[in-house]
């Protein structure tokens, strides 16, 4: 409760945004890269309360709006199968696919379970040994040592039948795609707090003196996320681009060393395919060749899959920063939270189910805020 309160003080708010409209003499864009913060700036109501021609665009950092569509149609023919108990994080389950989702799996007759940890998954194998359990790794760096953690305990144990379906994508290569976007609006970067606090900030100057912009690393809280404007308008402002740490509280410059051994042991850089994007290279990681046979891909064999995303669905656009969720003509009449289209309106930390929750597009449609 402590930082709960502290952080969303609305004096000191108050104060963050005097400072950040007296040190602005013209028009920024930057993009909040973690779609925790967007849902906290949408909440908050941040990105209405700065100066005009301040724009906050909504970048790609949810885990579960870019786990590509063909990951998710493996996840799901994966899960059909008799012998499997498919394990994920709840988030997964209502995610499309090309045809259907790990409920209508479930629904099926498939066994599907929400489980709150790997670790979960793990016992649900000890408990099942005549079962295949699988479990859904997904995520950025934040989430990605425990996975590998998982890994790791099931060959120590000698547990072989359980394996990992993973997709998990890094976030400076992200920054990366998107600065050499012929579309890239982009001047500064709020940096995802969690995944530095995994990966420490090392990998970013180098990204902030290649391509000219600052990067801040920021928090989710709202007091958090208006410094992280504030500093990064700050540096603008007087031609600047470099990192800088506005969330010391959990992010050392070194990040956590036990957890980026985990990483290196159990995980390789991979090219991977972003959701709505594309093809990142070396903007994920797969199980190293060690770790080979708890890899799902390879234990059932289901590289032979062919996809359909929705043609109505604009949420790659949304991804890349190019609209805003209310300009997709399907936000909230053929995609709700309740009948998505795309992974954006499902996700806790998506964009659309953002704008959707605290009711953007009803604002917009009685002229009350703008894009």
């Amino acid at each position: 409760m402590k930082y709960l309160d502290e952080f969303s003080d609305p004096d000191l708010a108050r104060r963050l945004l005097d400072q950040i409209h007296a040190v602005t003499t013209r028009p920024w864009a930057m993009m909040e890269v973690c779609g925790g913060q967007t849902h906290s700036i949408i909440r908050h109501g941040i990105d209405q309360l700065l100066p005009e021609g301040v724009e906050m665009i909504h970048g790609p950092g949810c885990p579960v709006c870019v786990t590509p569509l063909e990951t998710i149609d493996r996840a799901l023919a994966i899960a059909r199968r008799p012998e499997v108990i498919f394990c994920s994080f709840g988030d997964m389950l209502r995610v499309p696919g090309s045809h259907d989702d790990l409920f209508t799996v479930k629904s099926e007759g498939g066994d599907v379970r929400v489980v709150y940890s790997p670790l979960d998954a793990l016992q649900v194998a000890r408990d099942n040994p005549d079962k295949q359990v699988v479990f859904f790794g997904i995520g950025f760096e934040t989430t990605a040592p425990a996975n590998a953690m998982t890994v790791h305990q099931a060959r120590r144990q000698g547990i072989a039948n359980f394996s990992l379906l993973v997709s998990h994508v890094l976030v400076p290569p992200a920054i990366a795609a998107i600065m050499e976007s012929p579309t890239c609006r982009v001047q500064g970067f709020l940096a995802a707090g969690h995944v530095c606090s995994v990966m420490g900030t090392a990998e970013y100057p180098p990204l902030a003196e290649r391509y000219g912009v600052p990067i801040v690393v920021t928090g989710f809280e709202p007091l958090d996320i208006l410094e992280g404007i504030r500093r990064t308008i700050v540096q603008l402002e007087q031609g600047r681009h470099e990192l800088e740490n506005a969330y010391p509280r959990a992010v050392p410059a070194e990040g956590n060393p036990a957890a980026m051994a985990m990483l290196s042991d159990v995980f390789e850089v991979t090219d991977r395919t972003w959701r709505g994007i594309g093809t990142i290279p070396g903007s994920g990681w797969r199980l190293a060749p060690r770790y080979a046979e708890y890899d799902a891909e390879l234990r059932f064999e289901v590289d032979d899959i062919r996809t359909d995303e929705s043609p109505l669905c604009r949420s790659g656009e949304v991804l890349q920063g190019l609209i805003k969720p209310h300009e997709c003509p399907a936000f909230g009449k053929e995609c709700t939270p309740r009948n998505p289209l795309g992974a954006t309106m499902v996700s806790s930390e998506g964009a659309c189910a953002a704008y959707y929750a605290y009711r953007r597009l009803d604002l917009v449609a009685a002229g009350e805020v703008g894009s």
